[in-house]
């Protein structure tokens, strides 16, 4: 920090009777002005954008999800309690103009967050992809005057699709492997001494269509055990239950997502290039990252599959929600990120609703970490973007249309 602060912890209950944690950092005490970072899997109370939004002269809300870390709980919908429990928390506190900092998967949360808010509640979402009743209709949901967007990616939906490895060919089986679409075989264009692949134009045209269709496969293996749930369920109302039928009306299924970190860009620099190095979030070899335990949707629910990692079904892409971004945003994208790729952020500004829109490009990686030896790191560029931004701006967001 660049001057001293106070930071205080709130304990803050949900609508839906969970409880959240939210970090208020400020200088003065007296900001009107503040801004919201979050992620719906990760805490982020030391990102690296707090000093910015402090000498700024803003208060910045750093926010937990309730289950931090925890794919298997993970609904995007109900997500949305825990963000609408930190921006009442902050109209009760006095702010006057909240902006949303979306950051990575955040982006994905907070542009879903603004849109439902946006929308009437007779008209927000009812059910969850799984069936589940959201009552986003009874939530007060304040609506934020801005909107940053750091290094978005579209949705952790959309950004699984375009890593799963569509060579799998049994769900149970992590090894099973059909030779025609393995991203990581001589074959098909992959070097393994190197590291580096190189794919055709056909590759990549039938790995896209192989890898919608395993989400389309996982989609319905979700709604299988979604549905035998609820039959079993449905006899036990009706009086008719046997025992089996009680044990599966009260089982939380589980189930596992193998060889997710599979993006062809990632291994080939000539497809969509941009300043990246090989590689993916992960690492730079991919028979540990695509094969081992750590990975997005590693372990999931049905619930948490069709909310949040289906490419298909979840509700939280940009695609569908940057739209509804009406405020003043910023979108900095990151010239050498190996999550977000040019086309995806090319993509996201052309669906950005504003018509106040600010677009920075900086040199960096995803983390906003320098990408060579003596550069400035991207974050520090980026923090400076934000904190001219948010300066220019204070004062103005509330009259600039919401």
């Amino acid at each position: 920090m660049q001057r001293p602060f106070e930071m205080v912890p709130y304990a803050l209950g949900t609508a839906d009777g969970q409880r959240t944690l939210g970090f208020l950092f400020s200088v003065t005490g007296k900001e009107k002005g503040v801004v919201c970072i979050m992620h719906p899997r990760e805490i982020a109370i030391t990102h690296y954008m707090v000093p910015a939004v402090l000498d700024a002269g803003w208060a910045c809300w750093v926010q937990a999800p309730r289950s931090p870390g925890n794919d298997l709980r993970l609904e995007h919908e109900i997500a949305l309690f825990d963000v609408a429990a930190g921006l009442n928390h902050l109209r009760a506190h006095g702010f006057e103009e909240i902006v949303l900092l979306g950051n990575s998967g955040g982006a994905g949360l907070y542009t879903f967050y603004n849109e439902q808010a946006r929308s009437a509640p007779e008209q927000r979402i009812a059910k969850t992809p799984g069936g589940r009743s959201t009552r986003l209709a009874e939530l007060q949901m304040p609506v934020p005057e801005g909107i940053v967007l750091l290094s978005p990616h579209p949705g952790q939906g959309r950004l699984l699709m375009v890593g799963l490895d569509p060579s799998v060919l049994d769900e149970q089986d992590a090894m099973s492997c059909d030779p025609a679409l393995d991203p990581f075989s001589r074959a098909n264009g992959f070097d393994a001494d190197k590291g580096v692949g190189r794919y055709t134009p056909e590759f990549v045209a039938a790995y896209g269509q192989a890898q919608r269709a395993r989400v389309e496969r996982l989609d319905a293996q979700a709604r299988r055990l979604l549905d035998a749930k609820g039959e079993a369920r449905r006899r036990l109302k009706q009086g008719s239950a046997t025992e089996q039928d009680r044990r599966v009306a009260a089982h939380a299924p589980i189930f596992q997502v193998w060889r997710t970190d599979a993006d062809l860009r990632a291994w080939d620099p000539t497809l969509d290039p941009s300043d990246r190095k090989v590689g993916s979030l992960w690492g730079r070899n991919p028979f540990v990252s695509n094969w081992g335990s750590v990975g997005f949707a590693r372990v999931v629910t049905p619930e948490s599959w069709l909310s949040t990692w289906s490419g298909i079904a979840s509700n939280a892409s940009l695609e569908r929600t940057a739209p509804a971004i009406v405020q003043p945003t910023l979108l900095i994208e990151y010239t050498g990120d190996q999550c977000t790729f040019p086309a995806d952020i090319q993509a996201i500004r052309g669906q950005i609703g504003s018509i106040d829109l600010s677009f920075e490009r900086i040199r960096g990686n995803h983390h906003g970490m320098a990408l060579a030896e003596g550069e400035r790191p991207g974050r520090e560029l980026a923090s400076e973007v934000v904190t001219r931004w948010l300066r220019e701006r204070a004062g103005q967001f509330a009259s600039a249309g919401r």
